[in-house]
């Protein structure tokens, strides 16, 4: 276990959706502890002395997260990322060993997906024996920063979607018709350059299938390898993350089982590093690399935090009521 937890402020770097709804909400698992805003275009995260004596630093902040990263684990600072480009959290991965000298824990992917649908995923794998396949469906953005993090995620660019057998689909395509909880409803789903599945196949190494979708309309579609043809929202509505999972149970029968969110994507997000955040604070998180989803995680306590935060955990039950179809 890392001996860096404990005692130390937290960080959040950041002031957009995201970081401002943790900032809020970070004093329910903190508790007194000093608290330190960090605004990037004003600091350089390399330099300033705004880290002493901080135990965790969240980053919130646009664009890629891995300088920031390298900088804050070189200094014995615990970090808890919500990035969620490819490119930066391959990069972000590769600290490991980085992460490891210094004896501190790198969360690498702790918003709504990847962070909580991974989260989500590990939950439902207590009900099988072997688990084949894992789809991810993701619907809904924060703000700003996430809203063009979406656009350019639908580029028709290669993603591997499929973790053992290496086939390779492509961006903005594969189109499948998800139903997410309940306000969100079915939207049409498409592959996105995301890194859910690079993730989950980390975690699940023996599962032959792994996906993630993300909801677009045609305009999202046709325009993803040009500018945003308007600016984006402050921030999004209602967002939602689905998991479903399939495999075999201990006689080898075959069933799949689901689980989701609907909430906005900020909140969601806030909630589920806040999580990290106490999971690290409390010395549970091992040094190195730390994915959402990992076995040896207590993923119902940080699903617990996540709810006290204010998310609500839905389960597909087949069973319907006057309403709708996803219970707690």
């Amino acid at each position: 276990m890392s001996d860096r937890g404990g005692p130390g402020g937290v960080a959040i770097i950041g002031n957009g959706v995201v970081g401002s709804r943790l900032r809020r909400r970070i004093s329910l698992v903190i508790g007194d502890a000093p608290l330190v805003s960090v605004d990037t275009r004003r600091h350089d995260i390399a330099t300033s002395t705004m880290f002493d004596g901080v135990g965790v630093a969240v980053l919130a902040h646009p664009g890629p997260h891995v300088r920031n990263a390298a900088a804050l684990i070189t200094r014995g600072v615990n970090v808890v990322s919500i990035g969620d480009q490819l490119d930066d959290v391959r990069a972000l991965l590769s600290l490991d060993h980085t992460a490891e000298q210094a004896g501190v824990s790198l969360v690498v992917g702790a918003g709504m997906s990847p962070g909580l649908a991974g989260l989500l995923a590990r939950m439902l794998a207590r009900e099988f024996a072997h688990v084949d396949e894992v789809h991810v469906g993701i619907h809904g953005t924060a703000g700003p920063a996430c809203a063009r993090q979406h656009h350019r995620a639908l580029a028709w660019r290669p993603v591997t979607n499929v973790s053992r057998t290496g086939r390779v689909g492509r961006a903005s395509n594969g189109r499948e018709l998800i139903w997410f909880p309940e306000p969100v409803g079915s939207y049409d789903c498409y592959r996105a350059e995301v890194p859910s599945p690079l993730l989950l196949g980390r975690v699940f190494p023996t599962a032959d299938r792994i996906t993630a979708r993300m909801s677009a309309n045609r305009r999202d579609r046709f325009t993803s390898r040009l500018p945003m043809l308007r600016p984006p929202h402050r921030e999004g509505g209602v967002g939602a993350v689905r998991v479903e999972l399939r495999g075999s149970d201990e006689s080898g029968g075959r069933h799949s089982v689901i689980a989701g969110i609907a909430e906005l994507v900020g909140t969601a997000a806030a909630a589920t590093a806040g999580a990290f955040v106490e999971a690290s604070r409390s010395g549970s998180l091992q040094p190195g690399v730390v994915i959402a989803g990992d076995d040896d995680l207590d993923t119902i306590a940080l699903l617990r935090t996540v709810q006290r935060l204010g998310v609500r955990l839905q389960s597909f039950t087949g069973v319907p009521n006057r309403t709708n179809t996803t219970n707690d």
